[in-house]
């Protein structure tokens, strides 16, 4: 496997810290702010605007671009937008960094998988895409722990300036391994060809069941460290370990769906939305048992992570003839999902209902993607072969 492209690995779980660690320092980020935690929360929301954007327009606006040229502008876009986050007091000016950073994000994560694919032979390609997914993943297990570590223990804007020096160091690693020349692409990229492709009810109904399976998961993750602290009544000092504990189950549960999604997508699919609305509406209720909580946040990591790689097979199956739009649209469906679920969260509790309303709401929006799931699975009978078991789906999968 060349070293390129454990770099752009490297590159990813740099990116991802960013992308998960506030879910950590939501308390001390709010107070030295002077917000509210739910309004702290929407950074996490902010965030998931730039990828929703980004995945899209940057898919195709890049095409041309040389691989090392794209990749060394967004690191250094990433790295910029992560200093000036730490150096502001404003909550404006740190809304706007964190919607530019994950802008630049979405474009890295299009262009590295496209030059993973050019760096490494046909036959390895899917061991290579999992090596760059897999970056994301130690971000959830390590990335998430750390950087609220270091957040409690040296200020959040020690985390920023965390990931701005890990940016610019996998930037150095970018520099030095990636091929420097010749564009990703020898043609315009054929947008219409592909809009024709995505006009296909079933593949936004995919889309759908994606958008509200994230936003069910993503309303608890995105406040556990306010639920753990306040209702459960851990000391801060425990919630990296208990979010290490939520990365450990989501690294289970990913390689536990890897293994199903393609012979069996809607059993994956249907098993992990249920366990996620099961498991938080059982949170909601032993939230202030402190042994309880902790073990239903790991089981919340592994059943919330477990459906992934289902959802992704599923919109490459539905969109074979629009590759570079489908990889874009879901990307846009799972932060659309990102941006809902904590924006709910804080609707909830700025109405008063406490931090477990936001597991109620987790619940209630999971029954909403099973609801999703059972529809998809009864119009699959009128599906291609191709759709229902799609050729080449287990690389796709882990290219994600």
């Amino acid at each position: 496997m060349p070293l390129a492209v454990y770099v752009l690995g490297l590159s990813i779980f740099a990116q991802g810290t960013s992308e998960l660690m506030l879910a950590g320092l939501l308390p001390e980020l709010a107070a030295d702010l002077g917000v509210s935690v739910p309004r702290a929360g929407l950074l996490i929301s902010a965030f998931a605007m730039g990828m929703l954007v980004g995945a899209p327009v940057l898919a195709v606006v890049t095409l041309r671009w040389p691989r090392r040229t794209a990749l060394l502008t967004f690191l250094v876009i990433f790295a910029l937008s992560h200093v000036v986050g730490a150096l502001t007091s404003d909550y404006t000016t740190l809304f706007v960094t964190r919607v530019a950073g994950a802008f630049v994000y979405a474009g890295f994560w299009a262009v590295a998988a496209g030059t993973v694919i050019g760096l490494v032979p046909a036959g390895a390609r899917g061991r290579a895409m999992s090596v760059l997914a897999g970056g994301l993943t130690v971000a959830t297990v390590l990335g998430l722990s750390l950087g609220t570590v270091l957040g409690q223990h040296l200020g959040w804007r020690a985390a920023f300036w965390a990931v701005a020096a890990m940016t610019l160091l996998a930037g150095a690693g970018v520099l030095a391994t990636i091929p420097g020349g010749g564009a990703r692409g020898g043609s315009a990229p054929r947008v219409g060809a592909e809009l024709r492709a995505l006009v296909n009810p079933r593949l936004w109904l995919a889309y759908g069941t994606t958008a509200l399976a994230t936003a069910a998961l993503l309303a608890t993750f995105s406040y556990l460290s306010a639920l753990l602290t306040v209702t459960t009544g851990l000391a801060p000092a425990w919630v990296p370990a208990v979010l290490a504990g939520y990365g450990i189950g989501a690294l289970a549960g990913i390689t536990a769906g890897g293994r199903t999604a393609d012979a069996r997508p809607f059993p994956t699919l249907f098993l992990g939305v249920a366990g996620v609305v099961v498991i938080s509406a059982a949170l909601a209720l032993a939230a202030p048992v402190p042994v309880l909580a902790v073990v239903l946040v790991v089981l919340l990591g592994a059943f919330g992570f477990a459906t992934n790689p289902a959802l992704n097979t599923r919109a490459f199956a539905l969109a074979e003839g629009a590759p570079t739009l489908a990889a874009a649209g879901n990307v846009a469906a799972f932060n659309a999902g990102i941006t809902v679920g904590p924006w709910l969260g804080g609707l909830v509790i700025d109405a008063g209902l406490g931090y477990p309303s936001v597991s109620w709401l987790g619940a209630a929006l999971g029954l909403a993607a099973l609801a999703a799931v059972a529809l998809s699975a009864r119009l699959r009978h009128g599906e291609a072969p191709a759709a229902q078991d799609p050729a080449g789906a287990r690389a796709v999968r882990s290219a994600l």
